[in-house]
């Protein structure tokens, strides 16, 4: 009888590309965080537009709520 739950790897290596995808998610996230963050403080100290600003704390918040989702997910 067939399990249609349990899933064996496929022979042509297609777990390692999804590896590889989550190997490179965490340092893009960092990135957009830091970069997203730098350019938020610096729209609000310069006193540019509020949305401008904002939008860039959305996109600092997403990047943040990000890594929380891949941290918890991908623990051992």
């Amino acid at each position: 009888m067939t399990d249609h739950h349990r899933t064996a790897p496929a022979a042509t290596g297609g777990t390692s590309d999804s590896a590889d995808r989550h190997k490179l998610l965490r340092p893009v996230l960092w990135l957009v965080l830091i970069v997203s963050a730098v350019i938020n403080g610096t729209m609000s100290i310069a006193g540019q537009n509020v949305f401008v600003s904002g939008g860039f704390g959305l996109i600092t918040l997403a990047a943040a709520v990000g890594l929380v989702v891949h941290h918890y997910r991908h623990r051992a």
